[in-house]
């Protein structure tokens, strides 16, 4: 098992304190990892952990964007969020740094070291994905 320390980023400087999650596979495709980074993200705020504004990668389609992310009514479709995600990383709405490498394809097998930190980089507002 490794864990991975996800760190999303701003163009104008900001950065999270980041969240950790598990993985078994020491090599996993960028596709793969950004499909269960949202996958996470969305259930930890469907179950309501999260707790008022929906903290994701990408804005929800039916979403506004509050301070702190995204207001919703009712509950995010993971399969929706992880279709943008997609999209928006295609459209270089995000980069993904491994340590201290981009990772340029979605297709791209990421090798997964302990106490690896992977940062999403946003570029521009991801309204809609």
């Amino acid at each position: 098992m490794v864990s991975v320390k996800v760190v999303d980023e701003t163009a104008s400087g900001g950065r999270d304190e980041g969240w950790m999650f598990e993985v078994t596979e020491e090599r996993l495709p960028l596709q793969e990892i950004i499909r269960r980074r949202v996958f996470q993200e969305v259930a930890e705020h469907n179950a309501g952990a999260s707790r008022g504004a929906f903290r994701g990668l990408v804005r929800p389609a039916d979403a506004e964007v509050v301070r702190g992310g995204f207001r919703t009514t009712g509950r995010v479709d993971p399969e929706r969020q992880c279709e943008a995600a997609l999209q928006a990383f295609g459209r270089n709405g995000f980069v993904v740094l491994v340590g201290e490498r981009q990772i340029e394809e979605l297709d791209e097998v990421v090798a997964l070291p302990l106490g690896v930190e992977i940062t999403f980089l946003k570029l521009v507002a991801l309204v809609g994905g």
